[in-house]
């Protein structure tokens, strides 16, 4: 294991927080509403529909859970946040799994002081792929802004301050994000002192490093439960909350998991929540983690991960759905 030298974050579009940032570079007041209109009615995932196996109980580097998971849709591979084995919460340290399609294990990568890893994109470089993560994580372990990370296997990077990464939202004290590989979009869930909104950027903003005015912003819908992940398809944001199965793990029932979506023009509920059976059986059953995929034969997939397994020994467990409406 060693660290990787330096890290390759460009300056050029960045809007540092702070007295001297100004909304009006984003479009924003301090009370800003949705930005209706901006991206046309898309359809949406039906979520009362079945869900479908991707994998089941699948190792990865550490035995603690995943957290989160994105796909790189060009070069073919899956990449799953984990908790840093034996570092506390607040410490914000993350295991970046790489994985093929079928869950097979291919390498790993530490981020040293990144964040929790609610969520994150996996953007594909040529060959390589680009992660777009949460960094600089405050005391309680969530990061305080967004990092582009050139994934290196087998390595360990120490996360860069907040002013040396990209703040896109000015007065916005926590970052994470999760990318729409159909639509092209990046969706930012950010945190302010009146509580949780959502921005939404074309793909281009993160790509060139230039951010300006999202297409949506909007005041996160008050929906009950534990948060466990995010993502956008179109015009509609996708809301995983939930718990793991209590005591010792044994299945329970159907579990208390559920999916929601937004519309992200009127920033309400669409649909749910939604109770998701998939996985029902498996120990323990932790929901962590949203991410959108589309087939090469163009079929679109609402992916959602469960940890899962014996303590000591968590496992990862993905599960899809595609039928639209």
């Amino acid at each position: 294991m060693h660290r990787t030298p330096g890290f390759p974050l460009s300056r050029r579009g960045l809007i540092r927080t702070g007295a001297g940032a100004s909304l009006a570079l984003l479009g924003l007041g301090a009370g800003a509403q949705t930005a209706a209109a901006d991206v046309a009615t898309t359809k949406r995932f039906d979520l009362t529909q079945p869900s479908y196996d991707l994998f089941r109980s699948k190792d990865t580097h550490g035995p603690r859970v995943q957290q989160s998971f994105a796909f790189d849709w060009v070069n073919k591979y899956l990449f799953i946040a984990t908790k840093r084995d034996g570092s506390p919460e607040s410490a914000g340290d993350l295991c970046i799994n790489k994985m093929d399609f079928d869950g097979n294990y291919i390498s790993y990568m530490h981020l040293n002081g990144f964040g929790h890893g609610v969520a994150f994109a996996a953007l594909p470089s040529g060959s390589e792929t680009e992660l777009w993560i949460e960094c600089a994580a405050n005391t309680n372990g969530y990061g305080t802004a967004l990092a582009p990370i050139r994934y290196a296997p087998n390595t360990t990077l120490g996360s860069p301050a907040a002013a040396a990464a990209y703040q896109p939202i000015a007065g916005a004290t926590e970052y994470t994000c999760s990318v729409d590989p159909v639509y092209q979009r990046m969706i930012v869930r950010y945190h302010t002192s009146a509580g949780k909104r959502i921005a939404v950027y074309p793909l281009s903003a993160f790509q060139t490093r230039s951010f300006g005015s999202p297409l949506a912003d909007f005041k996160q819908p008050s929906i009950p439960g534990t948060p466990q992940g995010y993502t956008l398809y179109g015009s509609y944001m996708y809301y995983l909350t939930g718990d793991a199965y209590p005591g010792d793990g044994t299945p329970t029932g159907d579990g208390n998991s559920y999916v929601t979506s937004i519309d992200i023009n009127t920033g309400t509920v669409k649909q749910g929540p939604v109770l998701t059976k998939a996985g029902s059986t498996l120990h323990h059953r932790e929901p962590e983690g949203l991410a959108i995929y589309r087939t090469d034969a163009g079929e679109a997939r609402l992916f959602i991960g469960f940890a899962t397994g014996e303590e000591g020994d968590r496992r990862s467990s993905i599960f899809y759905k595609n039928a639209l409406i």
